[in-house]
């Protein structure tokens, strides 16, 4: 059995910078047309030069394929010049509450200093994308943040949010009270539960942030994903990490899954009879959200099983070692 995937697109990504740019970079820009590129790095992608870099070096480390980055910049108060300016080079602006996830310090300290800039990016229909997290107890944060995206979205009606990585079933709720708001979801929160990281031995390679939640947390991801609701998108948050930073005391929050993410979800989209309905999550939909053409790319698949790597040179990705039943086709 064959699998063709027309322009798939990875609509959540950390490439990071420097060494670990040039090595994961190209892994995702050999199997995706594009991706949709987070800015916390150090410092964080915040003005329009720094942006302007960063473009350049996704572009020069991605050169050798089709793939095209969507560039996002980190939420701060900006004037509208600058909003109007970045507009050209950017698909949305990413906000991260203040020490939530991995290099998120410079991030919103208080969310009600954030409103001139949210209706700044309404007028010019910039999206504004979301870590959706609060401080508190670590299962309740992301439904704790749902009051939040419910006041955004009645307040800003005209602003297009996505809240970035969703893992709980209130957040899949809210897709269907709220018609601008949309959602990514990642392979490993539609495969996993809390248990699959710390049920037995701890698995650092599966912890990550927002944490992988309960099992009707992942059965509403699932329902949504299969469904091919039309406000769901496919986003690895694939977020590298050399080993010993995953394997030692503080480990280091993500998964690293962007080489392998198609295959584990025509494997997971198989099991479940909807094979069909695999090219909207991984790209349709995105298209339409985002109202984005990206250019043409065929990817290919097949019913063939294959081993997932141990390691992509200091990178062990999800589930390292295991035999899945699809593959790339050479």
């Amino acid at each position: 059995m064959n699998l063709a995937l027309h322009s798939p697109l990875d609509m959540h990504l950390h490439l990071r910078q420097d060494e670990m740019l040039d090595a994961v970079a190209p892994l995702s820009a050999k199997y995706f047309a594009g991706g949709v590129v987070m800015p916390n790095l150090i410092p964080p992608i915040n003005s329009i030069e720094r942006l302007l870099w960063y473009k350049a070096e996704v572009k020069r480390a991605t050169a050798p394929y089709v793939f095209e980055p969507y560039m996002t910049l980190f939420f701060r108060s900006y004037t509208f010049s600058e909003l109007e300016e970045a507009r050209r080079n950017i698909i949305g602006v990413k906000l991260y509450p203040s020490g939530i996830t991995t290099n998120s310090e410079g991030g919103v300290q208080d969310l009600s200093l954030i409103e001139p800039t949210l209706s700044m990016m309404q007028e010019l229909d910039i999206p504004l994308l979301v870590h959706g997290e609060t401080n508190g107890f670590v299962m309740d944060r992301e439904s704790e943040f749902c009051r939040i995206y419910q006041l955004l979205a009645s307040k800003f009606p005209g602003l297009r949010i996505v809240m970035e990585h969703i893992t709980t079933r209130d957040a899949v709720v809210l897709l269907d009270r709220y018609e601008n708001l949309f959602a990514t979801i990642t392979p490993h929160h539609l495969l996993t539960t809390l248990d699959d990281v710390v049920g037995g031995l701890m698995n650092p390679h599966l912890f990550c942030k927002p944490i992988a939640k309960r099992p009707e947390d992942r059965d509403a991801l699932l329902a949504a994903a299969l469904s091919a609701h039309s406000k769901v998108m496919m986003g690895t948050d694939s977020a590298p990490h050399p080993t010993n930073m995953k394997e030692s005391h503080g480990c280091a929050a993500g998964v690293f899954s962007a080489p392998i993410a198609l295959p584990l979800l025509a494997e997971l989209f198989e099991r479940h009879n909807a094979l069909d309905r695999l090219q909207a999550f991984v790209s349709s939909n995105a298209c339409r959200i985002y109202r984005i053409t990206p250019r043409e790319k065929e990817v290919r698949l097949i019913k063939q099983s294959m081993i997932i790597p141990a390691s992509y040179l200091s990178i062990v990705p999800m589930w390292a070692g295991y035999e899945i039943s699809w593959s790339f086709e050479a």
